[in-house]
């Protein structure tokens, strides 16, 4: 199976539930990617430039 390319939309929600705290493999499940994929964008090698989303998705697992 291929991960699903992360898109800047994404990068955007995945910054946000990490400031909220969700670990990894919450977000990795919602937006079905690698969890190598978040680290990429929490380490800055994916979408650097993109600010975090302002809030989650209404159907975003509940914390």
């Amino acid at each position: 199976m291929h991960d699903r390319k992360v898109t800047a939309e994404m990068a955007a929600l995945i910054k946000l539930a990490r400031a909220l705290k969700y670990n990894y493999s919450v977000i990795a499940a919602y937006l079905v990617i690698n969890q190598g994929r978040i680290a990429d964008v929490m380490k800055g090698r994916l979408f650097p430039d993109v600010a975090p989303r302002a809030y989650l998705p209404d159907d975003f697992p509940k914390a």
